[in-house]
C-alpha cells in the first residue's frame, strides 16, 4: 500500500486543481443546491473510475497508436465543453431557473468524462505509476484510486458551490460568477489541442 502513496497523491492532485468537472460540479452546487448535485457527483466518480480502468487496460496505448482517434476525441472535447460554456454563460439564476433547467443526470455525468481532456491526461500519467505490474492489476488500482479519490473531490467541490449560492443572492453577483465560471471552461476546451 505504501507503494501506492504516490499514486494517490499524483491522482489527488490531479482531479481537485480546477478542470472542467471542478467548474460545473462548482456551477451546479450554487446553481442546484449539493442535494441535487449528488447525481452528477457519483456520475463523475464512477465515469472517471471508468475510464481511468480502460487505460490501465490499454486503452491509453491505443490512442496513442491512432492519432486519427484521438484527433477525434480531442474535437468531440472541444466542441461539448463549448456548448457547456455556452450554457453556463446563459444560466439564470438559481432563482430564476427556466422550467428545463436541471442539473446533470448520473448517465450524462458518467459520459461527459469520455470527453473529458484532464481526465485523460491524469489517468493516461497515472499509469507510470503503475506499469510494473499486469494490466489487469492496473486497470483494478487505477479504477478504484480515480473513483474513491474523485468522490471526494466532488463532494468537496459541489458542496462549496452549495455555499457560494449564499454570497450570489444578488443578480449581478450571480451573472458575474456564471460568466467567470463559462470563460473558464471555454478556455479548457483549447486546453484539448495542447
Amino acid at each position: 500500500m505504501a507503494e501506492l502513496l504516490p499514486l494517490f497523491g499524483f491522482v489527488f492532485f490531479g482531479l481537485f486543481s480546477p478542470g472542467p468537472n471542478v467548474i460545473l460540479l462548482t456551477a451546479s452546487g450554487a446553481r442546484f443546491g449539493f442535494r441535487a448535485t449528488v447525481p452528477h457527483i457519483l456520475g463523475v466518480a464512477f465515469g472517471v473510475g471508468v475510464i481511468a480502468g480502460l487505460v490501465g487496460l490499454g486503452l491509453g496505448a491505443l490512442l496513442h497508436r491512432f492519432p486519427a482517434l484521438s484527433l477525434a476525441l480531442k474535437i468531440a472535447a472541444c466542441l461539448w465543453i463549448l456548448w457547456m460554456a455556452v450554457n453556463l454563460w446563459r444560466a439564470k439564476a438559481a432563482k430564476q431557473k427556466a422550467a428545463g433547467d436541471k442539473p446533470f443526470t448520473f448517465l450524462q455525468a458518467v459520459l461527459f468524462q469520455w470527453v473529458n481532456p484532464k481526465i485523460w491526461a491524469v489517468a493516461l500519467s497515472a499509469v507510470a505509476y503503475v506499469a510494473s505490474l499486469p494490466a489487469g492489476n492496473q486497470a483494478v488500482i487505477l479504477a478504484l484510486t480515480f473513483s474513491g479519490i474523485n468522490l471526494g473531490v466532488c463532494l468537496f467541490w459541489a458542496w462549496a458551490g452549495s455555499l457560494l449560492s449564499l454570497l450570489l443572492s444578488q443578480p449581478l453577483a450571480w451573472l458575474i460568477f456564471m460568466r467567470i465560471m463559462a470563460v473558464v471552461l471555454a478556455g479548457f476546451s483549447l486546453a484539448v489541442f495542447l
